[in-house]
């Protein structure tokens, strides 16, 4: 019924230019017919209007038809149902992607830079060499450039609910906070708030179709760059689409027992805006790997019922589906992650590894969701 739905919901969207063309069609022929059929002179002012007005209708329709026509961007890109990816831009160029992450979070996103005109990365202030190279200097991807926030790097610190105060950067390192979650981030230096934003930061962000938050840690790699009042207020301001790609798990001495919810109010709280969408995995994890996430004190983000406040109707859905808001934002479920083997050492032994399975956002599923929503907004 879903994919009734769906399909119905794509005919809906070239249902008025194909009308209008069918009508133009049948128009245009009984014009041409009664003209060539009928001499009256009366009837033949008549038919010549039938004529000139099938003819004009005819052509409008295919000129809207014309700029509703998809074609594929990518056939290589699969969407989360299967689908191609379609388009996002009928006329035009395609769009200015600005992204706010970590070196594996830009990673996870870099085929994206294939889709867009420019996709431009703002590494995290705080140590913005150490996330430069680790991702920029392995691939080197289309229409991918990086800058930082600031002249110079700025220490962040964390103040999780227990007191302590670290490194934001050393907190997933502690197993000692692990239970905890940061209460409040600043700058170690106060005065680097007021550090003047580079100018191409400030027209990269000014001229971006689109904000991307994430996927990377919400505090070491998504919010440090917010306390930069200059580019707290460029973000902010933008007329761009703000996008936040929630974290799969809880980060342990960071958003332990953080809900959606709560994620896009440390958002709010730090950029003074509530991002227009979130993106949040729909897929449920096996048994085994909860547990063993749950040994390192980390548990899924996903949506619970007592979050929900209202729903919208997303801009571009056919189908008039309603989607859920929370805390202001539309909040999307989606495919977006898969499970990977990934080769650990053990506590016990060091020199012994083991595999185990690990949830991973999926740079496919991921870039084709964002893909289509760009192209709905």
């Amino acid at each position: 019924m879903r994919t009734i739905s769906r399909r119905l919901a794509r005919i809906g969207y070239i249902i008025v230019p194909l009308a209008l063309s069918a009508v133009g069609i049948a128009t245009l022929l009984f014009g041409v017919v009664s003209l060539l059929a009928i001499q009256i002179a009366p009837l033949v002012w008549r038919d010549a209007l039938l004529t000139l007005g099938g003819f004009a209708a005819l052509s409008s329709g295919i000129w809207q038809l014309s700029g509703r026509v998809m074609q594929p961007i990518n056939q290589n890109t699969p969407s989360p149902d299967g689908e191609l990816v379609y388009g996002f831009l009928q006329s035009g160029k395609p769009p200015q992607v600005v992204v706010l992450s970590g070196g594996a979070g830009m990673l996870v996103l870099s085929s994206l830079g294939g889709h867009v005109s420019r996709m431009t990365c703002i590494v995290p202030v705080q140590d913005p060499v150490e996330y430069y190279y680790r991702a920029a200097g392995l691939f080197n991807f289309q229409n991918v450039y990086y800058v930082t926030p600031a002249p110079a790097p700025l220490e962040v610190v964390a103040t999780l609910d227990n007191g302590t105060v670290a490194d934001v950067r050393h907190l997933a390192l502690n197993q000692q906070i692990a239970e905890h979650h940061v209460a409040r981030l600043a700058l170690r230096d106060p005065a680097g708030a007021v550090t003047p934003l580079p100018r191409l930061v400030a027209e990269t962000i000014r001229d971006a179709d689109a904000i991307i938050l994430g996927p990377g840690s919400l505090f070491e790699s998504v919010i440090p760059n917010m306390l930069i009042d200059a580019f707290r207020e460029a973000v902010s301001t933008s007329a761009a689409r703000k996008l936040y790609i929630c974290n799969l798990m809880t980060e342990p001495g960071r958003t332990t027992g953080f809900s959606v919810a709560d994620h896009i109010r440390e958002i709010k709280r730090y950029a003074g805006f509530a991002p227009d969408y979130v993106l949040v995995n729909a897929q449920r994890i096996n048994s085994d790997v909860h547990r063993l996430y749950a040994a390192a004190h980390q548990s899924p983000v996903y949506l619970s019922p007592e979050e929900y406040e209202e729903t919208a109707v997303l801009p571009g859905d056919r189908d008039g589906q309603r989607r859920l808001v929370i805390e202001g934002s539309v909040v999307i479920e989606a495919d977006l992650a898969s499970s990977v083997i990934q080769y650990t050492a053990t506590l016990d032994n060091p020199d012994q590894s083991r595999a185990v399975h690990v949830l991973r956002h999926d740079a496919d599923k991921l870039t084709a969701t964002v893909l289509e929503l760009l192209r709905r907004t």
